[in-house]
């Protein structure tokens, strides 16, 4: 009796439609935002505060856990849309916030600390996401997803100066340093299981290096790179050159989100946000997601602050939701 005890106590909590509680009401009343109404978030994991991109508003900052929001920076037109438009510095030794508007302006990257953007030559306005080299503080490597372009790849290697085509038919990305990247390969009638390239020049030349289906951007967490792919989890450690199984995960759409630790994910599928405590080797059961969002989409934003243990999760045009997990048994 004691161990069934101690293993039910174990088990994560799930989420049910009392414990997510919506944030950003007053602020979409008092900013009259453009069409799509809020439309991306991202946690500042080293501060706890979240950022959300309300559209032709701009950035807004709460330090409150969404309590209270202000403007950060100057304002910019123009709205993201899915996840991997906006989003921080996924290695944590820098401050940097990089947004791509899929409507609006080019791509602009700040810091938290100036708040000022510097802004992208105008060849790299709507785009879906940026890959940044953010070994680089000048972040001169870049690969950008042109929005409803037939998978069309930009590449910058000026710090976004300037930018060319690499051409159609490509997926999400990912950019290690200066020279090395990985770039999924859409679905084609030639190439039925898409599959993944790399390369080591700067975007030069690829070679395959996987025959896994991407459809969503692969995430940074531990020092591997993380993608879902069709009924599994998959990483690689050594910049893209070989991929291991993690497990077996159906109908994943965005992940995994780092949580407290190295051990800790949580991955949003169809059903809900699942949660792995050791590193994948096992899932809880969905956590529901707000009834409001109706289900969910690529449009669908999940992030996770570890200091006050608080999922977010948004859908474009939605209210931002929040789950404080924190002394829940």
């Amino acid at each position: 009796m004691r161990f069934a005890i101690l293993a039910l106590a174990l088990l994560p909590v799930t989420a049910g439609a009392q414990d997510w509680k919506p944030l950003t009401e007053e602020l979409l009343k008092r900013e009259k935002p453009g069409y799509g109404g809020l439309c991306g978030v991202a946690v500042d994991r080293a501060t706890g505060q979240v950022y959300v991109n309300v559209s032709d508003r701009g950035v807004f900052r709460s330090s409150d856990g969404g309590a209270t929001w202000e403007r950060f920076g100057t304002a910019l037109k123009g709205r993201t849309e899915t996840p991997g438009c906006l989003m921080f510095d996924p290695t944590g030794n820098t401050r940097r916030l990089l947004m791509a508007t899929v409507y609006g302006g080019p791509i602009a990257v700040t810091t938290t600390d100036a708040g000022e953007w510097r802004i992208f030559d105008k060849a790299s306005v709507h785009v879906d996401w940026c890959a940044a080299d953010w070994t680089d503080p000048e972040m001169k490597f870049l690969l950008a997803f042109k929005h409803e372009s037939g998978g069309q790849l930009l590449r910058s290697r000026d710090g976004g100066l300037s930018f060319d085509e690499l051409g159609k038919d490509h997926g999400p990305a990912w950019v290690f340093d200066a020279n090395t990247a990985v770039v999924a390969l859409a679905k084609t009638r030639d190439r039925p299981k898409g599959g993944i390239v790399r390369t080591t020049d700067g975007g030069k030349s690829f070679q395959p290096v996987a025959d896994f289906t991407m459809q969503w951007p692969p995430r940074w967490h531990a020092g591997a790179l993380y993608w879902l792919t069709d009924g599994q989890l998959v990483k690689t450690t050594d910049m893209g050159a070989t991929w291991t199984k993690v497990c077996e995960l159906k109908d994943g759409r965005l992940g995994p989100v780092s949580g407290k630790n190295e051990k800790h994910l949580f991955v949003l599928t169809g059903k809900g946000i699942v949660e792995s405590a050791d590193g994948g080797a096992t899932w809880s059961a969905p956590h529901s997601i707000p009834k409001e969002l109706k289900g969910v989409s690529p449009l669908t934003w999940l992030d996770y602050e570890p200091k006050s243990d608080a999922l977010y999760v948004m859908k474009m045009t939605s209210e931002l939701y929040v789950w404080n997990r924190m002394g829940r048994k």
